[in-house]
């Protein structure tokens, strides 16, 4: 598996989008796969694929990309360079009679088919070690109680946060 994680802040993906200062050193056969925006914590998750990246066994994580920035100066101007390096993974113990336990990201994903196409574009979906929280995207009106009647077929429950509340329905 040679794909990894880059994570980013919207305002640095949009200087990318309009290509002004930052730039990334990936090798040049990277592919993006998957982009995902989560509002909450104002992260963009990239999940990038390149046949220079170090091949990882399936059954671990997907890393991530450390990103480490400097300033360079080019005829009176700052320019900020990124330079991506990948994280180094710590070897497996023993991998002796384990089956692979299931990636947290599959189980929210097959979480997520329990919910109507209409419910997910109201909903983003995190997979956390022991459960998976379900967070409205905007307020929800009359959905509210349609949503909340499949999380709690699901075993989960609301909670009610002072600022943000959310679902959790516990991985089983």
């Amino acid at each position: 598996m040679k794909i990894r994680i880059l994570k980013l802040t919207p305002e640095s993906l949009a200087g990318l989008l309009q290509g002004k200062a930052s730039t990334f050193n990936l090798p040049k056969d990277t592919e993006i796969l998957d982009v995902k925006m989560d509002l909450f914590t104002k992260q963009v998750s990239m999940v990038v694929r390149s046949e220079n990246f170090e091949d990882v066994a399936e059954s671990m994580t997907v890393p991530e990309l450390s990103l480490s920035k400097s300033v360079v100066e080019s005829k009176g101007a700052s320019k900020l360079v990124v330079a991506a390096k990948p994280q180094t993974m710590p070897e497996p113990k023993s991998m002796v009679a384990k089956l692979p336990t299931p990636q947290p990201s599959r189980i929210a994903s097959k979480m997520e088919n329990e919910f109507s196409p209409e419910q997910r574009k109201l909903l983003s979906f995190t997979a956390k070690e022991t459960c998976v929280v379900v967070k409205p995207v905007m307020f929800l009106k009359a959905e509210w109680e349609d949503i909340n009647e499949v999380v709690r077929s699901l075993g989960g429950k609301w909670v009610k946060g002072d600022i943000i509340s959310y679902w959790e329905i516990p991985l089983e």
